[in-house]
């Protein structure tokens, strides 16, 4: 059964909740040292277009790691497909110059996400970061997590944790959460497409493996899963494996980036840089002839004719002699362009 909260007994727990600290935050660290590292110079900026599939690393905020990879390509403008808290590691997507344009569909995408679980404490923030509010003795069997997980897959209600970066009248979650204020956070639909045990290390520690939709907080899932369990819980390890259609194999560590930029004598490293169209593969794909790309790139419909148009509604990628030239939306046997692209990738 649940424990009451004792300060005593928290004092004890609290080797165990910071048992990852040294090494969260020697990444922390080094993280911080490389977002430090990377502004030191003035690099003149310049256009470029594509995505970088970046294997985020611990410690790092995503801002952080936009900001480096911005500055290692030299580019004008950045941004990234779904952020991953400081704790977790793993893929996160940056898009440069035209690719942000792409970037809402990217994020509309599944995600899969790797996780532990350490029973017997909750935090406030639902991970290691934060300060212990509930205890439990009880550790959880495996045949108990199992019988659990059905619950767990599919269209369920989930709240978000505090320390998100949700809006309450217009102010951030987690700063009204650290200055003291009460959060009360509703709760929200979300879908698990899949939910598996993949380890069981001890009595104390579970990974999961989740297949999520937006907007899914696998915070939550270990909050939800401890209480759920009589166990309490919260996020001890986090690694983001997929995003979209892009998998972990295709992943590149920030430290081989400046590796490679600073062996170019601060060349950007262009062999990370990634079509701007592979933020596109989840869309219908439209071959339209010259004529027709000059229609859309002046903001004009153009028409689906003859017998074998193909049959197409909501949005779509218009391709022309080869390079991307518009986002489009299909309504009706028309093509209404959306986002124009103005790179010749």
């Amino acid at each position: 059964m649940n424990a009451p909260l004792d300060p005593i007994r928290l004092q004890d727990d609290a080797p165990e909740i910071a048992a990852a600290a040294p090494a969260i935050q020697e990444s922390r660290e080094e993280a911080r040292d490389e977002a430090r590292e990377a502004p030191r110079k003035r690099r003149p900026k310049r256009d470029v277009d594509g995505w970088v599939l970046l294997d985020k690393p611990v410690g790092m905020t995503s801002t952080q790691a936009v900001g480096a990879v911005k500055w290692l390509f030299q580019a004008k403008k950045a941004g990234h497909a779904g952020t991953l808290d400081p704790l977790a590691s793993g893929c996160l997507p940056i898009a440069l110059g035209e690719a942000t344009k792409t970037v809402p569909f990217v994020m509309d995408g599944r995600k899969v996400y790797r996780f532990t679980v350490r029973w017997g404490i909750e935090t406030d923030t639902d991970d290691s970061e934060g300060q212990p509010t509930e205890t439990s003795d009880l550790r959880p069997t495996r045949e108990a997590i199992l019988d659990l997980l059905p619950a767990y897959r599919g269209e369920i209600e989930q709240v978000p944790p505090n320390y998100s970066a949700l809006k309450i009248n217009g102010e951030r979650a987690y700063d009204l959460a650290r200055d003291g204020v009460e959060v009360n956070l509703a709760a929200r639909t979300v879908v698990i497409h899949s939910l598996e045990l993949v380890d069981q290390p001890d009595a104390d520690h579970a990974v999961f493996e989740a297949e999520c939709g937006k907007g899914t907080y696998v915070r939550s899932l270990a909050r939800d899963f401890g209480r759920a369990l009589g166990a309490r819980g919260h996020i001890s390890a986090l690694r983001r494996t997929r995003v979209g259609t892009f998998p972990e194999e295709e992943l590149i560590p920030l430290a081989k980036l400046r590796e490679v930029s600073e062996a170019m004598d601060d060349a950007p490293p262009a062999f990370a840089l990634r079509p701007v169209e592979i933020g596109l593969e989840s869309l219908p794909a439209l071959r339209v002839s010259s004529s027709d790309a000059a229609r859309l790139a002046h903001g004009q419909p153009i028409i689906l004719r003859g017998r074998d148009a193909p049959v197409l509604e909501g949005p779509v990628a218009i391709t022309a002699g080869g390079r991307l030239i518009a986002l489009g939306e299909a309504e009706a046997g028309e093509i209404h362009p959306k986002r124009i692209f103005h790179s010749g990738k």
